[in-house]
């Protein structure tokens, strides 16, 4: 039994922890996307299903020894697979959606070991059924979603912080030694019971038990009673398709929610890595409530609260922000609610809503020799809620909108679900949420002038107001955060405006750059478009090279705007992460890069790194001037910054440019990295910049390691 245990704990384990690890090193390698981690999620999926499908063909196909035979080989090919380091050739070398190449990745680097370690669970608790004879074999579901849960949440304030990505990469990989050791011997000694007559069986699909085990009910499974208060004996006969569809069913809606959930916090509230992990720890949580048979599942209490709290979620959807946005708020759309509010409402939503999900899957589980049918189910609802999530939904849809579609089909099953005056509140509940979805539809597209969607997430362009107001403008939003926005008045069309004024770090320093020397045209590298802002600076004979991840935002960018278009300046766009395109390129000598990937919450961590900031050296004029953008809702990247600087032996000096609310301009935190002093001491005079501190007792970011705890604000 110990034996079992361990090896269903490590595996799961190892299994959760892999997720992040591989996410966040191939997370430069696409633009930093938070798109990444829901494109890893579908593979995980997927291959979970693969491995379920394995056990379950594995265990109604093959004999004891043939089992650990096959399961023998498999796992020692997966060691030679080892360490998971990606391979470089897997970098994207063109401006494509990187779906299909992420999963060819994740595939060629952890796919058999991921695959080998997601057969642990049905294989060894079938095992454990064929051995012990108790419906207490779930309990040992219980446990693997126990271990899962702790590699989530050791990660992000313990191993992620304290190791860098190639340490994690060697002590997974030996930690899976030990895991496919112990699956060896638990295969083996599976084997050896079935060889020596063991005290059980497990009773194959499709056949019943004998009546003798059926009489003292070791060949069923504790069922629930429809409120979960006691268990009930569950029929050991073979499920029907119906039930299997059912299990299926609930298994992707419970999918979808998680999916949805995260794609939406990481987008639309703050995409910081953190947020991967706590949602699929909630979600993890309710697979040890549901599984562990204490009746933490009550019917009468969550079919209303699933209710509930959709609505609760659809009505901050709906949650009509103003037109105008604040500019102490770093161009925020007004309205929007607070980390502090959003966080903990779609957490517990989610919470409740896959309780109400897992609690009536777990209601309809089947006897342990039906177990690895079941989850093969419930993982092939899981993939397939990950495949409408992760690649359908973004193919399909311009804006989230499986998000509110998911929490409508809640309400409906709520309603199903619901009997007397809970079916009333159900009714009430659908009703609502039916409203509330047709609002929220039409409420993102009233002021939307093009809505557009791909990997790298949503995009809209707004009017802020008609087009006779003399302050009209169009206005780019990429989820909730503003990218650049233009008059649609002729006279004012030119004016730089948001983060970009005159007044700004990265004005200040062009505007200083070009008084140096007035007759020199100007060379200039941007780093992340937006709509083209910083080309109304350009004059005849200078050179603009702009390095932009998302080719939807190109083609917004010249379609209505027209900073582009109508600037004297000789403009390139080069589709592509920023890294990739420079590392292939000789030196620019470039008098200004802007950096400006920092102005959302979902910060490219490669951008900002030892190794970045060596190759942005490389591509400048001696006396040129590096800034970065850093405006940020959550993050302080001064430090960061700054130890970068010294790395190059350059200075850092900081420009906030904090205009009133009625202007044009929003507030921005630049920060400038030179070695040219007369830049520096214009930028004092004039700005009042500051030197940028040094922090203490923090390491460098590099490609390998970065913490993004400790610049928290």
């Amino acid at each position: 039994m110990t034996l079992f245990a361990s090896t269903i704990a490590l595996s799961a384990f190892l299994l959760f922890l892999v997720q992040p690890i591989i996410a966040k090193q191939i997370l430069p390698w696409f633009g930093g996307s938070a798109a990444v981690w829901t494109t890893c999620m579908v593979f995980f999926q997927l291959v979970l299903l693969a491995g379920y499908f394995y056990s379950d063909l594995l265990i109604r196909r093959a004999s004891a020894r043939r089992q650990a035979i096959i399961h023998t080989t498999l796992l020692a090919v997966s060691l030679a697979l080892l360490p998971i380091i990606p391979g470089e050739a897997f970098k994207p070398t063109a401006a494509t959606d990187p779906v299909g190449r992420i999963l060819l990745l994740l595939t060629v680097t952890i796919g058999l070991p991921y695959l080998m370690l997601s057969t642990t669970g049905p294989l060894v608790q079938a095992w454990f059924a064929r051995r012990y004879q108790s419906g207490q074999v779930y309990r040992l579901y219980a446990l693997s979603n126990v271990a899962s849960m702790l590699a989530l949440i050791a990660y992000p304030p313990l191993i992620e912080p304290l190791t860098s990505g190639r340490v994690q990469s060697w002590g997974w990989s030996a930690g899976y030694a030990v895991f496919a050791m112990l699956a060896v011997a638990a295969a083996w000694t599976a084997a050896r019971e079935a060889a020596g007559g063991g005290s059980g069986f497990v009773v194959p699909a499709g056949t019943a038990a004998p009546a003798g085990e059926a009489a003292r009910g070791e060949t069923t499974a504790a069922g629930m009673t429809p409120d979960g208060a006691a268990p009930a004996e569950a029929a050991a006969g073979a499920p029907t398709w119906k039930e299997q569809g059912l299990w299926l069913a609930l298994s992707a809606l419970g999918s979808v929610m998680l999916l949805a959930v995260t794609t939406h916090i990481t987008q639309n509230v703050a995409s910081i890595p953190f947020l991967w992990v706590l949602p699929l720890a909630l979600y993890l949580i309710t697979f040890i409530l549901c599984f562990d048979g204490q009746g933490w599942y009550k019917r009468r209490w969550y079919v209303p609260l699933a209710g509930l709290m959709a609505l609760l979620m659809l009505a901050a959807l709906s949650w009509r922000p103003q037109i105008d946005t604040a500019a102490s708020l770093y161009g925020v759309e007004r309205g929007v609610l607070a980390l502090s509010q959003a966080v903990p409402l779609y957490a517990i939503g989610l919470f409740v809503a896959c309780m109400f999900c897992h609690g009536e899957l777990v209601a309809r589980k089947p006897a342990p020799g039906h177990l690895t049918r079941f989850y093969l189910m419930v993982s092939l609802g899981g993939a397939v809620g990950g495949l409408l999530v992760g690649v359908v939904a973004p193919a399909v849809y311009s804006w989230y909108w499986e998000f509110p579609l998911a929490l409508l089909l809640i309400t409906l099953l709520a309603l199903f679900l619901s009997k007397g005056a809970t079916a009333v509140f159900g009714a009430v509940c659908f009703c609502v949420a039916l409203i509330g979805y047709v609002d929220y539809n039409r409420y993102i597209r009233e002021d939307g002038i093009d809505i557009s969607r791909n990997f790298y997430g949503t995009l809209r362009v707004k009017a802020t107001a008609p087009d006779t107001d003399e302050s009209a403008r169009w206005r780019l939003l990429h989820g909730v955060i503003t990218h650049g926005e233009q008059y649609r008045n002729a006279r004012f069309r030119n004016l730089p405006t948001t983060y970009y004024g005159e007044s700004s770090g990265i004005g200040r320093s062009l505007l200083a750059l070009r008084a140096q020397d007035p007759a020199r045209a100007q060379r200039v590298g941007l780093i992340g478009l937006g709509v083209g802002t910083l080309a109304a600076y350009g004059k005849a004979g200078d050179q603009y090279r702009v390095y932009e991840l998302n080719p939807q935002v190109v083609a917004l960018a010249r379609t209505h705007f027209t900073y582009l278009s109508q600037s004297p300046a000789a403009i390139e766009t080069l589709l592509g992460d920023a890294r990739l395109v420079m590392e292939k390129e000789a030196g620019q000598k470039l008098d200004v890069l802007a950096i400006d990937a920092f102005s959302s919450d979902s910060i490219p961590v490669h951008l900002i790194t030892r190794e970045a900031i060596t190759l942005y050296r490389r591509h400048m004029n001696e006396d040129g001037a590096i800034v970065f953008h850093i405006s940020n809702r959550y993050l302080d990247l001064n430090g960061v910054v700054r130890q970068l600087a010294d790395s190059i032996g350059w200075k850092a000096v900081r420009v906030v440019d904090d205009p009133p609310e009625s202007s044009h301009l929003y507030r921005s935190d630049w920060v400038v990295i030179t070695r040219n002093e007369r830049l520096l001491q214009t930028l004092r005079t004039e700005a009042g910049a500051e030197e940028v501190p040094a922090v203490a007792g923090r390491r460098i970011w590099t490609d390998d390691y970065n913490n993004l705890f400790e610049v928290l604000k």
